[in-house]
């Protein structure tokens, strides 16, 4: 359930950036591929995210530490231009101009899912049947 909750969250987050950061678009014929392309893309994203991530953080952590966690907003970017060429290899209506298009979606898209996070609060966790 949670997984699900947070793959929503994922979505509605990229959707917003795709309406507030020039360079990220979805160029569906319809409404409903939009949406369609949204969630595939959020499942990509997250899936990129929880593969590669710990990876970079592990083999990165110099970097992280030097740049007092400014190289994470770097790696957020690439991993969100990782996700756009993902998404092209599936013909997904998803694109991303370049490096800070990327940038500043991949904060817009941390910051909203951590603002929806906020208030839909995570009931599953911690409860046993």
């Amino acid at each position: 359930m949670g997984f699900l909750v947070r793959w929503a969250i994922t979505a509605v987050a990229l959707w917003i950036a795709t309406l507030v950061v020039p360079g990220i678009d979805v160029t569906g014929s319809t409404s409903g591929r939009n949406v369609l392309t949204l969630i595939v893309v959020a499942l990509i994203f997250g899936l990129v995210n929880a593969v590669l991530k710990p990876i970079i953080r592990v083999v990165g952590c110099l970097f992280y530490v030097l740049t007092l966690g400014l190289f994470a907003l770097v790696v957020n970017a690439l991993l969100f231009l990782l996700t756009d060429w993902i998404s092209s290899q599936f013909d997904l209506p998803f694109h991303i101009d370049g490096f800070w298009p990327a940038f500043w979606g991949a904060i817009v898209v941390a910051v909203v899912s951590w603002l929806i996070g906020l208030v839909i609060p995570d009931r599953w966790e911690g409860k046993r049947a």
